[in-house]
């Protein structure tokens, strides 16, 4: 994709890897729209970047995401990159007495609504980008986080299949595949450990002027290059104390 000159949709872009992308696509003067749940961040992000257009939007609702794309057809016709962004995480076990519910969530927001979003932003005759955000856990699962896992493993062959399916049409796909990073999906605290977001945002945008279409780095490197006894003993590794 080009890094600039575009107008770009980034949901959830309220904190995280999605603050991160926003304010770099920002730097490399690009128009960008983020759209979240929470309308205080959603204010906080506008104080900062008064340039980034925000949307309060709720993705678990089909009839929210159906507005979102009809405010979009009708005030930004000209948006040609979507990034589904937008994920939640929750450690959860399968004998939780709610989950079902909370996997429920996981998959309106995970699975449901960016499939949704695609078939309706592919609608769009400017749109020539779609960049996925999937993760290192889509090749090796960690089983405190059995559902997200899971539906990150969803998402990338879906990713998969829909790059080929609109190669036809001229429409890029790109996968960005992010290791656990410092930021607060899951919970406060949890990936304190972990990277810093800048320095993901960094090898993604290096990367993505490379012309690549499977952005990694770091653990999810290493996942979409191993074979399948590395990814059991990654498997066994990560859930030994679980």
């Amino acid at each position: 994709m080009k890094i600039s000159d575009n107008k770009i949709l980034i949901t959830g872009g309220a904190s995280g890897i999605r603050l991160g992308l926003a304010e770099r696509f920002l730097k490399e003067n690009n128009a960008v729209i983020v759209c979240g749940r929470r309308e205080s961040r959603l204010k906080e992000v506008s104080e900062k970047f008064p340039s980034i257009i925000t949307r309060a939007c709720d993705l678990s609702k089909a009839s929210e995401r159906e507005g979102l794309f009809n405010w979009i057809s009708a005030e930004h016709n000209d948006l040609n990159v979507l990034v589904n962004n937008a994920g939640i995480q929750q450690r959860m076990s399968v004998t939780d007495h709610d989950f079902y519910t909370r996997s429920k969530e996981e998959i309106d927001i995970n699975i449901e609504a960016p499939v949704h979003l695609t078939s309706l932003f592919i609608k769009l005759k400017s749109l020539d980008t779609v960049i996925n955000v999937t993760s290192g856990l889509s090749f090796a699962p960690l089983t405190s986080v059995p559902v997200y896992s899971a539906s990150k493993a969803f998402f990338h062959s879906f990713t998969l299949s829909l790059r080929h399916l609109l190669k036809p049409r001229n429409i890029e796909v790109i996968e960005l595949i992010p290791p656990a990073l410092n930021t607060d999906l899951g919970g406060r605290s949890i990936h304190s450990e972990a990277p810093h977001v800048a320095v993901f945002i960094e090898a993604v945008f290096e990367q993505l002027k490379q012309g690549k279409t499977e952005i990694t780095f770091g653990f999810s490197e290493a996942m979409t290059k191993a074979g399948p006894e590395d990814l059991q003993r990654a498997f066994a590794r990560m859930n030994a104390t679980r």
